[in-house]
């Protein structure tokens, strides 16, 4: 199966936001890494919690029908419940964790803030985007199952840049996910990290290309 993030950045628009970071980076000795994941975390207690629910809806519905409807005998039906409720269970249980849209309603808003949260900080540093020379790496991170888009900039960045410009860039990029225009708005993202960085940290001679340019597609 593809994975769904190469799906939502195919390779002509992967290599187009990639000549975007390049063009930014032309102008500042800082970095910027673009990351799209398809999903931050697996949430099992969401599987779990969703196929149990509806499993047993199933099951008592089925139960029910087959008691009222069909008038199967007391001995009878009594075994149908778990029958019923075991296969609907596995069944679903494999529905729900391949169907990003159906596990969703199962997992609460702050447990995909929180785990969105943790996975991009860690990428900042498993990835290495801390190790620029002076502190100018900034993340972009993208996880498509919780919609939702995190900017981490390096210390040396956060000491000139107040926090609330990262909060615009955000917006930036939810929005066009909402208008179903996400190559542009990473596009417009990258360009307002140039600006950013090119006010602060303008190019110096000798600058090298720390992190590369490429987007990051993670599992």
């Amino acid at each position: 199966m593809k994975n769904p993030a190469e799906k939502f950045l195919p390779d002509s628009v992967r290599k187009s936001i990639e000549a975007r970071i390049a063009e930014a980076e032309k102008r500042t000795s800082g970095e910027i890494v673009v990351m799209v994941v398809p999903s931050s975390y697996h949430y099992p207690l969401a599987t779990m919690t969703g196929s149990l629910l509806v499993a047993l809806l199933a099951a008592l519905v089925v139960t029910f029908f087959a008691s009222e409807v069909i008038l199967f005998e007391r001995d009878e039906s009594r075994w149908l419940f778990p029958a019923v409720f075991s296969i609907s269970f596995m069944v679903l249980h494999e529905v729900v964790k391949r169907t990003p849209f159906l596990k969703r309603l199962f997992v609460k808003p702050s447990d995909m803030k929180e785990e969105v949260e943790e996975a991009a900080v860690y990428s900042f540093y498993q990835r290495g985007i801390n190790l620029t020379a002076e502190h100018t790496g900034i993340l972009i991170y993208i996880s498509l199952f919780e919609r939702s888009v995190r900017v981490i900039a390096d210390q040396g960045i956060n000491d000139k840049v107040k926090q609330e410009i990262w909060q615009e860039i955000v917006t930036t990029i939810v929005g066009g996910f909402q208008q179903k225009e996400h190559a542009k708005a990473i596009a417009a993202a990258i360009d307002r990290c140039g600006e950013i960085l090119a006010a602060h940290f303008p190019l110096k001679p000798g600058d090298r290309n720390e992190l590369g340019n490429e987007v990051i597609i993670g599992r």
